[in-house]
């Protein structure tokens, strides 16, 4: 073949040799092709005798402008970006879409009529081409929209400045810049090739228009919240008491970013990695164990032997460093530390992310898009039947994108989830991931859209169905149909600054006031004709064969039932139930059936029974009330992760055939943890922080910490504590010292083997 005398010879392989190619037999691409991708004639290595010869221009080095240039492309919070914050590391990290600035120092002055320039990003492992992974750039005079460009800013002696940009679509991840000086003579081309030794990291750029997850902002408070803010709140507890639980987000620091980069090199298609649609599903499917050994481990078992508790983790910043050191799945965890991950997952990437908490959020394991559940003729539930469940709240994300691939107007919030629930099946494979789900297609039922749809709108749209077992025939029949009890109050930390309109009860069931409701854009409200369309919609596309369109209706429903706890109980306390019974006809009514009072896990699954009452001919007449006490010492070895306390109760009245079905969750509230600190402080200062609360149990807490951290003030760390006696107060004193300026939120979790995750939290404001 011609020219392959030219070739290197196999000792010469990764060694910098001298090489003259006859560009008139091959082209560029051609000559790494044959030749492999060292075949320049130089390197800019001054142990090359050539490189010292001062007549010949070759690179000495390449400032990235790392400091202006993170400020342009809101980076600058990356701690990788900054040699100054805890370690001597400084990349240049952009957002794509974006130009930035690099000014080449040469060893003499570049004359562009005597020279070419030529810049080589390359992508992955085997870069080529033809997949978009091998870029070659010329100066240029001018910027061409959406395409890779280079030109020249300005010119002072040996330095040249020059501004370079990537397209809108360009893969996210690290590259690599080489600088070529080509010189041309006699039918011959010699290369002086520099190569950068740092990567540069490409994010997405949810500030430019052309990119598919561009979010409009007037003021930039969306944006900031979505992508920039790096600690916030995930919301817990069930329909009658919401709780924020502080959550340090972390995307700016230390190893996290690498980490996510590095799990996508290892599992991702290069050609998807520009797409935010496949690289938002990939990251639902790496941050759970249960594909490819992903980030981290679920555990609902309640025991956590050999991990850490979920209820623990104060932020995924602590976990993303264990798996970037061990490069093993961390244990363990619940969906709200899934949904924080993957929350700190998008933002690192520069995809807008939330975490969103549904309350009463239904578990479909067959498709149906119902929920249901089965009694026996006494009334007790019939746990081996019951595959479906409702859990007492579920945790996931929404990410911020366009929908290219579905017809328009169904791009902006999608719903993606890493909790390992079920299998989602596409393009033939398996695996545990969910989404991205298109939120206005969810809220209209059409549940045939990619990805996952059916899964979805069973969780906040799903009827629950409840079946009992005939005493006399042994069938199973419709006793009840829920239609509005699943999908409440979905919940996630709204924009800084904005103001939400409440109920008065939702102030009651949740004091917090940055807590958004999102429920509406998931479904329309509850029994208007749009959500009983959107209902019937999805139905279409269930797996049901028989549909649930019949519901046994008794001529009469004179009986009134209610059951309730105060919904202010504290782990501490006895439990209090009330059953009322009214009886609204003048004749007297005959009730049976069952009161189980029980411990379980918020994912609806029973625990341990705490008192069981049942009813056999008992008469009503007018008003019956009766009250069912709990002792703390009946129920405090008997409680599950997060103290939620189930309250069932199924009956007939004899005469109607008149049914009821209730159950509904009690949680145990938690005291508060006091966090006293400086409102201002200045950076390299240290500063102490004072934290306290008192145990209101009656008996001591054992295998005690304090888990305390804050971007820019202090990596996670946990200080082991001592038992505290019942009812005696803790107090801890720590210091903190701030690294980064702005506004820094302290986040402190205290835990022990009785109970965890007693929280608070502190504001400050960091100068220099």
């Amino acid at each position: 073949m011609p020219g392959t005398g030219n070739a290197p010879r196999a000792s010469d392989v990764g060694r910098r040799v001298p090489m003259e190619v006859d560009t008139e037999l091959f082209s560029d691409f051609e000559m790494r092709t044959l030749f492999g991708s060292d075949v320049l004639v130089h390197s800019s290595d001054p142990r090359d005798e050539v490189i010292e010869d001062p007549n010949i221009l070759h690179v000495k080095a390449v400032d990235l402008d790392i400091k202006n240039n993170t400020k342009a492309h809101r980076t600058d919070e990356f701690d990788i970006a900054d040699a100054s914050v805890y370690d001597d590391r400084e990349f240049l990290v952009v957002r794509r879409g974006q130009a930035f600035k690099a000014n080449i120092t040469f060893s003499k002055e570049f004359d562009p009529s005597e020279d070419d320039l030529r810049l080589i990003f390359q992508f992955g492992k085997y870069p080529l081409a033809s997949s978009g992974s091998y870029v070659e750039l010329v100066l240029s005079d001018k910027d061409v929209k959406s395409e890779w460009g280079a030109w020249m800013e300005s010119r002072e002696e040996k330095v040249t400045s020059i501004q370079v940009v990537t397209p809108p679509t360009v893969y996210v991840g690290k590259w690599t810049l080489s600088v070529d000086i080509i010189k041309r003579k006699d039918a011959k081309i010699t290369i002086y090739r520099y190569k950068h030794e740092k990567p540069i990291y490409v994010l997405f750029n949810p500030w430019c228009k052309e990119d598919g997850v561009y979010m409009p902002d007037k003021d930039g408070s969306q944006i900031g919240e979505y992508v920039l803010n790096d600690t916030g709140k995930i919301y817990a507890g069930n329909t009658r008491s919401i709780s924020p639980k502080p959550w340090v987000f972390g995307q700016f620091t230390g190893n996290v970013l690498d980490c996510i980069l590095n799990l996508l090199d290892t599992e991702m298609n290069v050609k998807k990695r520009g797409d935010p649609v496949m690289v938002s599903r990939k990251l639902s499917a790496l941050v759970n164990s249960s594909n490819e050994d992903g980030i981290l481990t679920g555990n609902w078992s309640g025991d956590y032997t050999g991990g850490t508790s979920p209820l623990d983790w104060t932020g995924s910043v602590a976990i993303f460093e264990q798996y970037y050191e061990t490069n093993a799945p961390v244990e363990y965890g619940q969906c709200w530390v899934f949904s924080g991950i993957l929350t700190t997952a998008c933002r690192a990437l520069g995809i807008p992310a939330r975490s969103v908490t549904n309350f009463a959020s239904a578990h479909d394991t067959d498709g149906s898009i119902t929920i249901d559940e089965h009694y026996d003729s006494d009334g007790e539930p019939m746990a081996h039947l019951n595959g479906d469940s409702c859990w007492n709240f579920h945790v996931w994300n929404d990410v911020w994108m366009a929908r290219p691939d579905l017809q328009a107007g169904y791009g902006g919030w999608q719903a993606i989830d890493a909790t390992p629930q079920e299998e989602s099946i596409y393009g033939g494979s398996r695996s545990y991931c969910m989404g991205p789900m298109s939120l206005r297609a969810i809220r209209e039922g059409r549940v045939n859209f990619p990805y996952d749809g059916p899964f979805v709108f069973a969780e906040v749209n799903a009827d629950r169905v409840t079946w009992k077992k005939n005493k006399d025939t042994a069938n199973f029949e419709i006793v009840d149909i829920t239609k509005s009890s699943v999908g409440r109050y979905l919940s996630t930390k709204g924009v800084k600054g904005m103001t939400f309109e409440r109920t008065w009860f939702e102030k009651l069931i949740c004091s917090d006031e940055e807590r958004e409701d999102v429920t509406c854009q998931y479904k329309f409200k509850e029994g208007s004709e749009e959500e009983r369309a959107a209902v019937r919609e999805a139905s279409m596309h269930s797996s049901e064969t028989t549909k649930k369109t019949k519901v046994y209706e008794p001529a009469v429903k004179d009986v009134e039932f209610k059951v309730s706890a105060d919904p202010n109980t504290f782990v501490g306390d006895d439990i209090e139930v009330t059953l009322v019974m009214e009886n609204k006809s003048d004749s007297t009514r005959t009730v049976s059936g069952t009161l189980v009072i029980g411990t379980t896990f918020y994912t609806g699954v029973f625990h341990k029974e705490l008192l069981k009452k049942k009813f056999q001919g008992v008469q009503v007449e007018g008003l019956k009330e009766e009250k069912f006490r709990v002792p703390v010492k009946e129920y405090l070895d008997k409680l599950a992760d997060h103290f939620m306390i189930s309250i069932s109760f199924v009956c007939v009245v004899q005469e109607t055939r008149q049914h009821f079905v209730d159950s509904s969750e009690l949680r145990l509230r938690k005291p508060h943890l006091t966090v006293k600190a400086p409102d201002k402080a200045r950076v390299d200062k240290s500063f102490q922080v004072n934290v306290s609360f008192v145990n209101p149990l009656p008996v001591s807490l054992t295998k005690c910490e304090l888990r305390v951290e804050g971007p820019g003030l202090l990596k996670p760390i946990c200080f082991q504590q001592p038992d505290l006696k019942e009812k005696s107060t803790f107090t801890a004193t720590f210091e903190m010292t701030p690294v980064k300026t702005g506004q820094r939120d302290i986040i402190v979790y205290y835990n022990s083997q009785e109970i965890s995750a007693i929280t608070g939290t502190h504001s400050v404001n960091v100068e220099f």
